[in-house]
């Protein structure tokens, strides 16, 4: 190979394959093990080179992520299919944005460059360890997008999950980056007996944290369900996206939501998903309790998701109200989407025609503040949509509740892999929690979630129903939902002392 690596293709051909190999390890395709060869491929290949110039190591990281978001979040897409004046945006956006994510995956392998790496064991905590931090960083700068963390991988194998409860999400992917860098200590310049020794400690983990799991599995679910004084209903509909521009006339839609929620006389909580309601907000619900009436009891109550004007404001809300269509609780959506759901320099862009690419041309203002709803003896923390992607921060109170309510819209990612992404968040934060989840979605996939993460019952994206809970398994305080991020800032402190110990052994 040439050192004129600029110019070489394999020098960008090679994380470029480790990136799209990587995305096929993520829901929906969840092929974890593809991790053991793109990420030790992408290390050991980067030691060859024995690249000179930091500009050449922030390059070929991003090559990487380029490839890695460029293949796994084609799904915006399909958000600007709904309006045509979106549609031109279309090749700007499936390309735009992943050259920006992959910008942080560059600034890794440039931060590792100036540590001089070799083929030696540090090597492999050195890469995990800035590559966690600057996932971390990708998932609070700007707002944060933590979208396809790379331990998602793993989602699937939930008693492996387990330990999210003890460190949460970002500890946890510092922890497998680590386990899938472990096979490049096959080729490092290092003893046999040093190999075997950081191999049988990566197994040592695995199992370990395996087993630990399982215990913690087989305990909770020994556990006796308790039972509520009423049932709660978990509306799943599979409404057009374009009812919101074509003139749906709301009542139709009413009709159809309160068919598929198979309304009886029992007393009951029924959960609407995120906007579910046409041309409806919240200060003009009333307006519609007529047809409420005709489906709807004095011992129900319903959660829905609504906009709600306040003065010149206009918020993403979910409500709940009694039969009467009168608001008993309300909360306001605090983390809202770019571009979706507010124009970022709104003032600026809006004179060149640019609008949000939800319905209307007002953006939408955040709130602040997240309290519980509370149903009887039975307290939900509200999360709309894309909230329940944000880890550590979901409830700052100390006070107890018992489920997590999640509402969303994923008529905005088609048909595409964006739901089930979407979607598995919900089990990390479950586990991370210790609650349960409720997530009603629209177009997309409909869940009960327990607090370790099982998947008790779940509708499929192309399909539409309810699913009735009658009692539940009480989810118990983590130790992450009590420290929250702390903990991985404890880990990295861990790892920098590791690599000093490691790397003055070396010069011993």
């Amino acid at each position: 190979m040439t050192r004129n690596y600029s110019k070489n293709f394999i020098f960008y051909l090679v994380p470029f394959i480790c990136g799209l190999i990587s995305t096929f390890s993520l829901p929906p395709y969840n092929f974890f093990y593809l991790n053991f060869i793109s990420f030790p491929l992408l290390l050991l290949f980067y030691l060859n080179l024995e690249i000179k110039r930091s500009f050449l190591s922030f390059l070929y990281g991003w090559t990487f992520g380029f490839a890695y978001f460029f293949s796994n979040i084609y799904w915006i897409a399909n958000s600007l299919t709904v309006e045509e004046i979106f549609k031109p945006l279309i090749p700007f956006a499936i390309t735009v944005v992943p050259l920006f994510l992959g910008i942080f995956y560059g600034i890794s392998f440039l931060i590792f460059f100036y540590f001089k790496p070799r083929k030696k064991i540090e090597s492999i905590f050195l890469l995990a360890l800035i590559f966690s931090i600057i996932e971390y960083l990708r998932g609070h700068i700007l707002g944060g997008f933590p979208w396809n963390v790379i331990s998602f991988s793993l989602v699937e194998i939930n008693q492996f999950l387990q330990i999210l409860a003890y460190v949460g999400t970002y500890s946890f992917n510092l922890l497998v980056i680590t386990i899938f860098l472990v096979p490049a200590v096959i080729l490092f310049d290092v003893s046999l007996k040093a190999k075997l020794l950081t191999v049988f400690l990566a197994a040592t983990l695995i199992v370990s944290n395996l087993i630990s799991g399982y215990l913690v599995l087989n305990k909770h679910n020994k556990t006796v369900n308790t039972p509520m004084n009423f049932i709660i209903k978990i509306i799943s509909p599979k409404i057009d996206l374009k009812r919101f521009f074509d003139g749906t006339d709301p009542s139709l839609v009413i009709k159809d939501l309160a068919e598929i929620g198979n309304i009886d006389s029992r007393d009951a909580v029924y959960i609407y998903p995120e906007g579910i309601l046409p041309s409806i907000n919240l200060n003009e619900i009333q307006d519609y309790s007529l047809v409420f009436k005709d489906y709807f009891q004095n011992n129900h109550k319903i959660i829905v998701g609504i906009t709600r004007y306040e003065e010149t404001e206009i918020f993403n809300s979910m409500a709940l109200l009694d039969n009467d269509l009168k608001l008993i609780n309300v909360y306001d959506k605090n983390k809202l989407v770019p571009f979706g759901e507010y124009l970022p320099f709104e003032n600026f862009l809006k004179n060149y025609g640019f609008k949000k690419i939800t319905q209307g041309y007002q953006s939408f203002s955040s709130a602040s503040n997240r309290d519980l709803i509370n149903v009887n003896d039975i307290s939900f923390l509200p999360l709309i949509c894309y909230e329940i992607i944000y880890s550590g921060s979901l409830f700052k109170n100390s006070e107890n509740y018992d489920f997590i309510i999640n509402i969303s819209e994923d008529g905005w990612f088609g048909e595409s892999i964006g739901i089930d992404q979407h979607f598995f968040h919900s089990v990390f934060r479950s586990i991370e929690e210790g609650k349960n989840v409720l997530r009603s979605a629209n177009n997309g996939i409909s869940a009960y979630i327990d607090s370790k993460g099982q998947i008790i019952k779940k509708i499929e994206s192309t399909q539409k129903g309810v699913i009735e809970i009658n009692s539940y398994k009480k989810g118990s305080k983590t130790i992450f939902s009590s420290f929250g991020n702390k903990i991985f800032f404890y880990f990295l402190i861990f790892y920098i002392t590791l690599i000093f110990l490691l790397k003055k052994k070396e010069r011993q």
